[in-house]
């Protein structure tokens, strides 16, 4: 009861502190000079209040949280912390081999029906350890030689380094530069598990940057593409008639929010089959734009929709994807080696690592060998674009070196962080 009230009221406080920031801003014009100096102090003031309060706030929650956690953990040999089912594939793989070699591992979940649940493992000891804030007062409070992650931000936000930990390693969870993440999302990790050397040069970068400790970097691959590249093999191929996909991410510069009827209209009248999966954060973040979109086209048999859980469906449909700049595209296109087209000259770097980078990503620029990019000036002549990307073989050939430089270590993902895990530990 106690600690409720402390939450209540460290609500109240930061709402308080940006009410007074509302009513000082109008009152701080004096005159140019020592309104500029006064206004300079008392938002400096404001700003720091607030965050402070934020920052306390935050750990009062953790706290109310704490004391509903159990506290009986025993000291782990190794631990993986997922966030939910949708990175089972990243895990599933490292799993098989900690039951190959008849190594004990716990796997704590923030999924009440993860995936793990129903594997009927010997030596993996699975756990449901809630979401959020109770999720994270365990893991604050976790006994253990290493734990890996694909969560990002660790004591950036809630998620903190726990002082029974020696070891913690983040795995990348896509195909993507490891500084896509919001700011300093890697900064605190010991090491971090890479899908290819591109990756690298701009964590080296940061660090530098930043004067913090170099991390330890393994090139291991991608499990999860090894598990979807398994899953194709066993889709059936069937689809006779020519298949455009739109894979959009999510927000104001997504290709349906941005776009939206201007691009799927002139693909419609193509007569092709067109596909629509959208990102699953738009059924929450822009559900009116999804609506609209499917009210307009609803009679349009050559249009679905593919809200599946996993997307192999579609994209094993599809003989050609348009995107933005979801990481997607590069699944795609390493998978079924098919080209695609791309919108996302507008991507804001600003929240991201990237934003501290000389160079653009590697995403970025690699872009341009691999794919076509698409404004709405090409609408109008999409269909002649898509047909000159299908016959391009320089497309082609850049795919195939693109592959070679993101995806390395092929099919062997799995063993590559097993055997990495295990050497952390010393081996026992």
């Amino acid at each position: 009861m106690c600690m409720t009230l402390l939450v209540g009221a460290g609500q109240i406080l930061i709402v308080k502190i940006k009410e007074i920031a509302v009513i000082m801003v109008p009152l701080l014009y004096i005159d140019p000079g020592t309104g500029s100096i006064l206004f300079s102090i008392v938002i400096g003031l404001i700003t720091t209040l607030y965050f402070v309060a934020k920052t306390a706030f935050i750990k009062l929650k953790v706290l109310v949280y704490k004391d509903k956690t159990k506290t009986t953990d025993i000291k782990n040999d190794i631990v993986i912390y997922s966030e939910g089912k949708q990175y089972w594939n990243v895990f599933a793989p490292i799993c098989k081999e900690f039951e190959k070699h008849e190594r004990g591992l716990v796997f704590y979940t923030s999924s009440e029906d993860d995936p793990v649940f129903l594997q009927n493992y010997t030596y993996i000891k699975p756990e449901y350890i809630g979401k959020g804030n109770r999720a994270f007062a365990r893991l604050n409070m976790l006994e253990a030689e290493i734990c890996l992650m694909t969560t990002p931000g660790l004591d950036v936000y809630q998620l903190k380094r726990s002082k029974h930990v020696k070891h913690y390693s983040h795995i990348l969870h896509a195909l993507d530069d490891a500084t896509s993440y919001r700011l300093f999302g890697l900064d605190y990790f010991d090491s971090v598990l890479l899908s290819g050397e591109y990756q690298i040069k701009g964590i080296r970068e940061l660090e530098s940057l930043r004067n913090i400790q170099k991390k330890e970097l393994r090139v291991v691959g991608c499990p999860y593409l090894d598990v979807l590249s398994e899953k194709v093999k066993g889709v059936p191929k069937d689809n006779t008639v020519f298949t455009v996909l739109i894979a959009p991410s999510w927000g104001t510069n997504g290709i349906l929010a941005k776009y939206g009827e201007h691009l799927i209209t002139p693909l419609v009248e193509t007569g092709w089959n067109v596909i629509i999966r959208p990102h699953p954060q738009s059924k929450v973040s822009e559900a009116a734009v999804l609506k609209r979109l499917e009210e307009k086209y609803s009679t349009n048999t050559n249009l679905s929709w593919d809200y599946n859980p996993e997307n192999i469906g579609s994209l094993s449909k599809a003989d050609i994807m348009i995107s933005d700049f979801s990481s997607v595209i590069f699944d795609y296109c390493f998978l079924f080696d098919k080209p695609f087209l791309y919108c996302n000259s507008e991507f804001d770097h600003r929240p991201c690592d990237s934003s501290d980078l000389k160079e653009i990503p590697w995403k970025f620029s690699v872009l341009k060998d691999i794919g076509v990019e698409l404004n709405s000036n090409g609408f109008d002549h999409i269909k002649e674009i898509i047909s000159d990307a299908c016959k391009s073989e320089t497309l082609k050939e850049n795919r195939l070196k693109a592959k070679d430089t993101a995806w390395q270590n092929r099919g062997y993902a799995g063993e590559a962080v097993y055997e990495f895990l295990v050497e952390k530990t010393n081996g026992q």
